[in-house]
């Protein structure tokens, strides 16, 4: 299982594996929140605690939770199920602990133009931290 929380501690999110890779997207709003996501989906392999605010953007497809407390961006979530029932997340793996995640692979994602993941070196969290 993999933990993390805001910087002071009023929400938390646990993932029931270490992901294979991290996303770092490019879009318009993760590259400004500086976000690295791990998925899943709500209340099955993701489970988030705590009072959190969100804001909805652009197609309204996604909301962005924050700590009200510190600010910490600390997941999004579909703003309605998908065709399956299910609420798909993602969480801000920055938040875990640093050698919980030092290894995880990175994965570009182009969410600015053409919404496909970009190859790259390969890269992990421990390398975006410097």
């Amino acid at each position: 299982m993999l933990t993390g929380s805001c910087l002071c501690g009023a929400v938390t999110w646990r993932l029931a594996e270490t992901p294979d890779h991290a996303t770092a997207c490019n879009c318009t709003a993760c590259r400004r929140y500086g976000s690295l996501w791990g998925y899943g989906y709500e209340n099955e392999d993701l489970f988030v605690d705590g009072p959190s605010g969100n804001y909805v953007r652009g197609d309204k497809e996604l909301a962005f939770h924050f700590c009200n407390t510190c600010g910490c961006l600390t997941y999004w979530r579909g703003v309605e199920p998908g065709p399956d029932g299910r609420r798909r997340m993602a969480v801000n793996l920055r938040l875990a602990e640093p050698e919980a995640v030092a290894d995880v692979k990175i994965k570009h994602f182009d969410g600015l133009d053409t919404w496909r993941t970009v190859e790259r070196e390969a890269t992990c969290v421990a390398d975006m931290w410097y």
